[in-house]
C-alpha cells in the first residue's frame, strides 16, 4: 500500500511577515488555504504513517500511557522500533 504526504516549502522573508510557497510539483497551486508544519514534524508524521502501514497493530494496543507533553517521535520507542529501523524508514521517504 502506497501513501504519500504531499508537501511543499513555505519560505519566509527577512521580516518574518511574508511567505513564499515553493511548490515544484504544483500540488497546491489551486488552494486557498494551506497549513504549515515544521520539517521535523512532517518527517515524523511520514515515518509514523509508514510504521502504521508495516505494523501488525498488536503493539499499538500495548501503548497505554501517552502524555500530551511527549513527542510523537517517542511512539517509535514505545512501539519497539530500533534506531536502525527508524533509519530505514527515513531512507524510504
Amino acid at each position: 500500500m502506497t501513501y504519500e504526504v504531499k508537501n511543499a516549502i513555505m519560505q519566509g522573508d527577512s521580516s518574518g511577515e511574508n511567505f513564499k510557497l515553493i511548490d515544484p510539483e504544483g500540488y497546491f497551486k489551486n488552494r486557498d488555504v494551506l497549513i504549515a508544519i515544521d520539517s521535523d514534524t512532517l518527517i515524523t508524521i511520514q515515518i509514523l504513517i509508514k510504521s502504521i502501514l508495516k505494523n501488525d497493530f498488536k503493539k499499538w494496543n500495548e501503548i497505554t500511557n501517552f502524555s500530551d507533553s511527549e513527542s510523537i517521535a517517542s511512539l517509535f520507542i514505545k512501539l519497539g522500533y530500533t534506531k536502525e529501523e527508524v533509519a530505514k524508514f527515513l531512507n524510504e521517504l
